[in-house]
């Protein structure tokens, strides 16, 4: 898939550098992987021939750049009801409900968010992840920003790895907790259970945020930031502090019932199969406008009632009580 042809000059700010290097500073819409791909396949053209991203430039040569725009996901587009919470030609933010996951993959070829994204906006084929920005796991509920642009992607990633975009949760977890903290403790892979994730000093840094929002005879509701997007990120900060998330098929442990408790609250406990956390807030600088976008997803029903339910055990008017 082509697109315009781009024609600059050499700025004096980009004089002696790399050739790609100073294709990055001028086009910054396209990531410089992407740039040299196209120096590399005769692509992008300084006076006139072509040259290797090595090259040094100097100040007012000529650059041409035909860029191509390939599709990246060939995986099937299907037609599938989505919440989008909001949309535009750059971004959108979708309420992903919990069950549904995000990318295909083994055991899941088909079904998934990706897919249904294909089919609500076919052009996301060129870019990579179809332009889902993060991840939530499968059993995760809430927002989740999807880039449509390459424009938009480029600058949202940065601004990810910058942790500019902000991204809260709310969650439910074992036990009282007595106040707010902080988890800053790398995450990695299992070393013995691959398919897992663990603290461990040879995982990647990862910085967890929480506070307390209502305290349970043997629960507490949680807000939770992330400073880093780790796999399963909040599952194992929470487990490694020893208050792992109500649910938690991986992380969970053994379930806990809380003393004294009727057998409603005992059933809704057993029932709840899915770790108990929803992406509730996502915040971001749009990458084009430039406007401050902030985006709430209420609590899903499935939380809900467990709360009410837990509320009423401690005999609290949870009708009149406000999940935030």
């Amino acid at each position: 898939m082509d697109t315009s042809t781009l024609n600059a000059i050499i700025p004096e700010t980009c004089d002696g550098k790399r050739f790609d290097q100073a294709l990055a500073e001028m086009f910054p819409d396209y990531s410089r992987s992407r740039l040299q791909g196209w120096i590399r396949g005769g692509r992008a053209l300084l006076d006139g021939a072509e040259a290797q991203p090595r090259v040094r430039v100097v100040t007012g040569q000529a650059v041409e750049v035909r860029p191509e725009l390939e599709q990246l996901v060939d995986d099937a587009s299907e037609a599938m009801a989505l919440d989008i919470v909001y949309a535009d030609e750059h971004v959108l933010v979708i309420n992903k409900p919990a069950g549904l996951v995000v990318h295909p993959g083994a055991g899941n070829p088909a079904g998934t968010l990706l897919n249904g994204l294909l089919h609500l906006a076919p052009e996301l084929a060129v870019l990579p992840r179809a332009g889902i920005l993060h991840r939530l796991d499968k059993d995760t509920s809430g927002l989740l920003l999807v880039t449509r642009s390459v424009a938009a992607q480029t600058q949202l990633t940065r601004d990810l790895e910058q942790r500019l975009i902000r991204r809260e949760y709310r969650a439910l977890c074992q036990d009282r907790l007595t106040a707010g903290g902080t988890v800053d403790a790398p995450v990695g892979r299992h070393r013995v259970h691959r398919t897992r994730m663990a603290v461990t000093n040879a995982g990647r840094p990862a910085v967890t945020h929480y506070r307390v929002l209502h305290r349970f005879d043997a629960h507490t509701f949680i807000a939770v930031r992330l400073e880093t997007g780790r796999t399963h990120q909040i599952r194992v900060h929470m487990a490694h502090v020893h208050h792992p998330l109500i649910g938690d098929p991986v992380y969970g442990g053994r379930l806990r019932l809380p003393k004294g408790a009727g057998e409603t609250v005992h059933s809704a406990l057993q029932a709840f199969r899915r770790q108990a956390l929803h992406a509730s807030d996502l915040g971001f600088v749009h990458p084009v406008s430039g406007e401050q976008m902030q985006f709430h997803a209420p609590l899903p029903e499935d939380m809900l009632v467990l709360l009410n339910t837990l509320a009423e055990n401690q005999r609290l008017n949870f009708d009149a009580m406000q999940w935030p």
